[in-house]
């Protein structure tokens, strides 16, 4: 994937196929690393299948048989120097405390890093495609913080205007996009 971006969407949207009813994105950055962990409280994954979720034969996918977003996303990381780690625990061995948390570390001063790109179009496409999912997203920098969490928005809204009402999703997008703008 050209941008990280989408890799923030894949991996979101994995966890909303895994039934999450809470998705927490958060990038982490320091002058010189970014982090990018993206957490669930879906159904797990089994410590089989999370022992082979970085093989980009190993997919849940019934339409084709190769999945690739985790397996890009572990070389973007490690072609910076960096890592994926994925913990996860599943819903049969963990009934009360199940879900998966994806981690990728990155060398931004390493030629090989992959442009953060449009973050803020990754998170209103996952608001809007899965409206009544909570989503958390963070983003802390050296000088400043980016945050949205939707629990806050359906408070405000209340039940009678949905999140992915256009009106809604414009907002989403601009408030976010004011807040990379900003300057502390």
């Amino acid at each position: 994937m050209k941008e990280l971006s989408l890799n923030i969407l894949d991996v979101a949207k994995n966890s909303v196929k895994a039934g999450a009813k809470n998705v927490v994105i958060s990038i982490e950055e320091t002058e010189r690393t970014l982090e990018i962990s993206i957490s669930d409280d879906g159904c797990g994954m089994t410590p089989e299948f999370l022992k082979n979720v970085a093989d980009p034969f190993c997919t849940t996918r019934t339409t084709r048989s190769v999945g690739l977003g985790i397996p890009l996303l572990k070389l973007q990381a490690e072609q910076t120097g960096g890592k994926l780690e994925i913990t996860s625990k599943h819903e049969s061995a963990h009934p009360l405390d199940h879900g998966t948390k994806t981690t990728a570390l990155f060398y931004k001063d390493h030629i090989d890093m992959t442009p953060l790109g449009d973050v803020c179009g990754s998170v209103v496409t996952l608001i809007q495609g899965s409206p009544d999912i909570d989503f958390l997203f963070v983003h802390k920098m050296p000088d400043r913080e980016v945050r949205l969490d939707t629990k806050e928005l359906r408070e405000v809204l209340g039940d009678e205007v949905p999140l992915d009402n256009p009106e809604v999703l414009m907002w989403i997008s601009e408030n976010l996009k004011e807040q990379y703008h900003e300057v502390s």
